[in-house]
């Protein structure tokens, strides 16, 4: 087949999504011309369903860890000329109007290779979780150094860095990004939305595994980009290692020095909530959210802690997975 350079595809990956997988592949119709779904291990029917609806099906096998990244590699590599590729997460269902888009937006600068937009979570009140996932999505637009898995990508801008690492078991969507805009690429956020997810996340278990995942990247993704997200490091080392050690450390020497580095937690807490105000988010869940994104340096630091022993252990990269 002759590459039409305009022409949209779309790679989905899943792992037993359900009625998510369904959703998605519902809003893909008469939006793209193709579709490439990707399935690690499902048990649930998702395979069958995805045939149902039109789509090529790629079942990963087992013989190499599960992660997004091998996903995305192995649903690109099954099309077939591709021009424009769109990677979502089965569990996202896309939004119209933003392919035609992104499409423009890519038509007026040849060496913008990737753009992206807001993540909108489908129901940010059913949970705390999901309503911090929802405000985490929802960055600036305009030109970015990197993004989360919904973009719409040139075929020759994935190629010219290779795709994916499919070794990242997190973070591996800023790291493709880091590459890219060092290959030459820009990259930009639209102000409009791409998909409506749905995090489907309902209990504290499952938010700290994000935040460990999150910890996971912050390691893996800063051994290779060393300035990425070093600020975020050092936050996790300052906060759940640090300062805990200084305030047991304070403790044997006078208590009011342990009671002094311990209010430094209530006061990152309120600059916190400052900050989420300011950024829209509903007042009755601020300080609740606040006091998360202060704890959440705790399973960061577990995630960074877990990276490295398996790294010096020479042990597999395997998924940290929430739901």
């Amino acid at each position: 087949m002759e590459t039409d350079a305009t022409a949209v595809d779309a790679v989905l990956i899943g792992r037993n999504e359900g009625a998510r997988l369904v959703a998605a592949l519902d809003s893909l119709r008469g939006q793209v011309r193709r579709v490439v779904y990707v399935d690690s291990g499902s048990a649930d029917g998702s395979v069958a369903a995805a045939e149902a609806a039109g789509a090529t099906v790629v079942r990963l096998d087992r013989s190499a860890p599960f992660s997004a990244a091998r996903g995305r590699n192995a649903g690109f590599a099954a099309l077939d000329a591709p021009g424009l590729v769109l990677f979502i997460d089965g569990d996202c269902a896309l939004v119209p109007g933003f392919v035609d888009a992104a499409r423009a937006r890519l038509a007026q600068d040849p060496r913008l290779g990737l753009v992206t937009g807001w993540r909108e979570e489908v129901r940010p009140g059913a949970s705390l979780y999901n309503r911090l996932c929802d405000w985490e999505w929802h960055r600036p637009a305009g030109p970015i150094t990197s993004c989360g898995g919904d973009i719409l990508v040139r075929a020759g801008a994935w190629r010219s860095v290779d795709g994916q690492r499919p070794d990242l078991i997190a973070g591996e969507d800023e790291e493709f990004c880091l590459r890219l805009a060092s290959a030459g690429w820009r990259l930009e956020r639209l102000p409009l939305a791409v998909t409506r997810h749905d995090a489907a996340m309902t209990r504290f278990s499952q938010w700290w595994r994000r935040a460990t995942r999150a910890g996971h990247a912050f390691a893996q993704v800063g051994r290779l980009h060393p300035r990425h997200w070093r600020a975020e490091r050092r936050r996790v080392l300052f906060w759940a290692l640090i300062l805990p050690a200084a305030i047991l450390l304070a403790v044997t020497v006078s208590p009011w020095l342990a009671v002094l580095l311990a209010l430094a937690y209530p006061v990152s807490g309120f600059r916190i909530a400052a900050m989420l105000r300011r950024d829209g988010v509903p007042a009755r869940n601020v300080p609740a959210l606040a006091a998360l994104l202060v704890l959440s340096k705790c399973p960061n630091l577990l995630g960074m802690a877990t990276f490295w022993t398996r790294r010096l252990r020479g042990r597999a990269m395997t998924l940290i997975e929430y739901k």
